[in-house]
């Protein structure tokens, strides 16, 4: 707290920990993401599938064919950790393993017509719960936020 005298008068200003009144960009991000991932689980539960299992399809999507190591590259997950989750997966018949004929030792994936059913169903869900929470924001922040967002996501998101 801070006293200032101004015209004889006593005044008592707080005196912010932050020049600019901004936070760190991540001390800002994290509690956002930290929530937004508590809101998709209710969505992931309710389709039968994990954060892992969706982050895989949604990879797949992307780029229909992928080796496992690329994969795991991509959704930023160890290689032997994403096993189980491919297995699951491909057991319920939403993604597909195939042998790479160059190179058999090497597993090409694929999204099947279920798995992208599947995908699309859960992230219709986890886009609703991300209306109600963009719905604080007046249109234009919106959408210049998203904008703003998915620039950053295009210049830093792995390859």
């Amino acid at each position: 707290m801070r006293l200032l005298i101004i015209g004889g008068l006593l005044s008592f200003r707080t005196m912010s920990a932050f020049p600019d009144d901004r936070r760190d960009l991540a001390a800002m991000l994290a509690p956002v993401a930290r929530m937004l991932v508590a809101r998709e689980e209710p969505a992931l539960q309710a389709h039968g599938i994990s954060m892992w299992g969706y982050a895989v399809l949604t990879a797949l999507a992307g780029q229909p064919v992928r080796t496992q190591a690329a994969l795991a590259q991509a959704i930023g997950a160890d290689k032997s950790r994403i096993i189980g989750v491919l297995d699951h997966l491909q057991e319920r018949g939403l993604i597909s393993r195939q042998p790479d004929t160059s190179d058999r030792r090497v597993h090409l994936l694929s999204l099947t017509a279920a798995g992208d059913g599947l995908r699309r169903s859960v992230q219709a869900a986890i886009r609703a719960s991300e209306e109600e929470v963009l719905g604080i924001l007046p249109a234009a922040d919106r959408d210049a936020f998203l904008r703003s967002l998915k620039t950053l996501y295009e210049r830093y998101r792995a390859p």
